[in-house]
């Protein structure tokens, strides 16, 4: 085998300081560790390759050196003192165990092995990738505790309402009706309703009721701040999971010169856009009032304004609960066959199931009527499960069957008449166009139930008085002198009972008739209802849609043992303010009692009073 060539140039022998690697080190790394480990200032990853020159130096002369002049003690020497030396710089630049950190991609490059000297520069990638690592934490938001999440949640999700003086004066429990979301004071609606507070009207007595609620609210929490909000559960109103704030200190707004400053309203929609301000991005402010120029006035301005919603029984008129229901076309070929019938006291009873059954509630009136087909009226008079019990009707039509001389002439005023004169229904609702038959029927079948079959002692009727147009003044005389002018509807129609056709022929008979009628009924007002208790009783309220939810709850509430109560009402016709038909209490006493075992509900169709009446209330 011929031998090499011989080398061209003397190789150069390795410093000392090579083999004292281990426990020294140069200036440039000494300098680069002391960076490190203040962890502050970290030097790029290139003077720190550049840190071994020496050896690298080293590794190229003796790869050009001859193998007679290679010295393998020097060289595991060399490679030696490179790992250990690699291996003090990991261990200085690994992170803590607190904060530990992935190194960037670029930095996990394969070493190998037989390279001490790409060994010794690879772990200066390490502090740059944890210091790209910090400045992705600090530039990412990071994920909030738990207190701070919720809280998060609490503000996207609830609203700060703020409450105009006539929402409370219109609803004292207006405060607990808003569920989970918070309300708002100004200074001024407190001002207001100390304004309002005096007085025997309803609007003093509510105002005095909101200002007790308030009281109680405080008192409940006596150690609260009243700039971070009371809670409104605090009294046991567990609904409302809000806060009420007040407002504590003066905010600034800048409203249209056009809008007078001293105004109390001006001066809510400045709160307002104040709240809106200061809120910007935590949480959604909105007004809410009874007064329509201020909710446009608020829309003007861009603040958002929303009218109170809870007093409404229902949002719609149409979605009313009529108290009748069309049975289906098909209704004896497809469920014919699952109808059970049976005769007992001279009525037929039906017994149905099936999904139409789950429709259905106690009191309400069904029907069948196809051309050739036997008609069906009937009542639900039980429903268990999935089946309800029909009762087939009397026919008031029939002459036989007249009460006081009156038929009925639709099917409407039959079913009207089967609940006035039921002994088991002791709230019975009429509602209708003018001329259905209201009054007439109800009168009808009082006189019937208490001068002849003497099932009450007596009739009280009473109305809101509630003007059409301007006020005539105080009226002379009693209670009853009184009342005289708004019962002009109770004289018609008892006109049209004592005559001849009503049943007593004759001169005689009708002043006899007239005064045995006048005895038996009492006319009787609202304002003096209150802490009354009538026993057998047959009570009219007429024009009920004129009155107010609570107003209709005191009346309801006067009822004792053996007392029926008509109430009977236009929702078309509503003269008194800020009632609508979803807030009349008319409205409200239909959709309370719908479905309860002892009352029942009729709206009225079709008009008999004439063909000009009927005519003049579909187009007028």
């Amino acid at each position: 085998m011929p031998l090499p060539p011989a080398p061209t140039r003397r190789a150069s022998r390795l410093a000392k300081e090579a083999f004292d690697a281990p426990l020294r080190t140069t200036k440039r790394a000494a300098a680069a560790l002391a960076e490190v480990a203040d962890d502050d200032a970290i030097q790029p990853a290139a003077p720190m390759q550049a840190a071994p020159a020496a050896p690298a130096r080293a590794r190229k002369s003796s790869a050009k050196a001859s193998p007679q002049n290679h010295n393998p003690q020097v060289s595991n020497a060399t490679a030696a003192a490179a790992q250990s030396l690699a291996r003090q710089r990991a261990a200085l630049l690994s992170p803590a165990p607190t904060a530990p950190v992935t190194p960037a991609a670029p930095a996990a490059k394969p070493v190998a092995p037989s390279s001490p000297v790409r060994a010794t520069a690879e772990p200066a990638a390490a502090p740059e990738a944890r210091r790209g690592t910090r400045k992705a934490a600090t530039s990412t938001p990071t994920t909030d505790t738990p207190a701070r999440t919720s809280k998060k949640q609490r503000v996207g999700q609830s609203t700060l309402f703020v409450l105009d003086t006539n929402v409370l004066l219109h609803d004292p429990s207006s405060l607990f009706r808003f569920q989970e979301h918070d309300i708002f004071l100004p200074m001024v609606v407190l001002e207001e309703l100390d304004a309002h507070k005096k007085g025997m009207t309803e609007v003093a007595r509510n105002g005095r009721q909101v200002s007790r609620t308030l009281d109680a609210l405080v008192a409940a929490q006596e150690n609260a701040d009243l700039g971070s909000g009371l809670r409104l559960d605090a009294t046991g109103n567990k609904g409302s999971t809000g806060h009420l704030y007040f407002q504590t200190e003066p905010l600034d707004y800048q409203l249209p010169t056009s809008l007078p400053q001293g105004k109390a309203d001006n001066q809510i929609l400045g709160v307002v856009e104040a709240l809106r301000s200061h809120k910007k991005g935590q949480q959604e402010v909105v007004l809410v009032s009874k007064d329509i120029n201020m909710r446009v006035k608020a829309r003007a301005l861009g603040l958002p304004a929303e009218d109170y919603q809870n007093d409404k029984a229902l949002d719609d008129g149409d979605l009313l609960y009529s108290g009748a229901l069309a049975l289906p076309a098909d209704f004896w070929d497809k469920g014919g066959k699952q109808v059970e019938s049976w005769q007992e006291s001279g009525r037929n009873f039906y017994r149905i199931t099936g999904s139409f059954a789950q429709q259905l509630m106690i009191n309400q009136f069904v029907y069948y009527e196809a051309p050739g087909a036997p008609s069906l009226y009937a009542r639900v008079v039980e429903i268990r499960d999935k089946t309800a019990v029909l009762e087939t009707l009397k026919d008031y039509g029939s002459s036989k069957h007249a009460v006081w001389g009156v038929n009925t002439r639709n099917r409407e005023q039959n079913f009207a008449m089967n609940l006035l004169m039921d002994p088991e229904v002791d709230f019975v609702t009429l509602t209708g166009t003018a001329g259905t038959g209201k009054t007439l029927m109800a009168l009808a079948a009082g006189l019937t139930q208490v001068l002849d079959e003497r099932r009450y002692t007596e009739i009280i009727m009473t109305r809101a008085t509630v003007s059409v147009g301007e006020d005539i003044g105080f009226l002379p005389g009693t209670e009853e002198e009184k009342m005289g002018p708004w019962m002009g509807a109770l004289d018609d129609n008892l006109e049209f009972l004592a005559k001849g056709d009503g049943g007593n022929p004759g001169e005689w008979g009708r002043a006899a008739t007239n005064e045995l009628i006048r005895s038996r009924i009492k006319i009787k007002s609202m304002n003096f209802m209150r802490g009354r208790t009538f026993l057998n009783k047959y009570v009219i309220i007429d024009e009920a849609q004129n009155l107010t939810p609570k107003q209709m709850k005191t009346l309801i509430t006067r009822a004792g043992p053996g007392t029926k109560i008509i109430c009977m009402g236009n929702l078309a016709q509503i003269d008194t303010p800020y009632l609508t038909e979803g807030s009349s209490g008319l409205t409200f006493a239909v959709d309370r009692f719908k479905g309860w075992p002892h009352s029942g509900h009729i709206q009225l169709a079709r008009g008999e009073r004439s063909r000009l009446a009927d005519f003049a209330s579909e187009v007028l």
